[in-house]
């Protein structure tokens, strides 16, 4: 089974990808299919795609759901 999973955007690369972070761990994370991504963003990612953007406040809704479900 595959999670998406709120990230933060910590750093962009003029290649359209990402250095996004989850529990001070860093991912690679292909930026192409959202629009305007930002430092600081919240986005979703699954496998390895940003695939929507949250605001701070859902992100970590759904980060403490994960965690609650022992998935974190």
């Amino acid at each position: 089974m595959c999670l998406a999973v709120p990230m933060r955007i910590d750093a962009l690369t003029e290649s359209g990808t990402a250095v996004a972070d989850l529990d001070g761990s860093r991912y690679d994370v292909n930026c192409s299919l959202i629009e305007n991504a930002r430092v600081g963003d919240y986005v979703i990612v699954h496998a390895g795609f940003a695939i929507e953007k949250l605001d701070e406040t859902e992100a970590n809704t759904r980060l403490k759901l994960f965690e609650e479900l022992g998935v974190g």
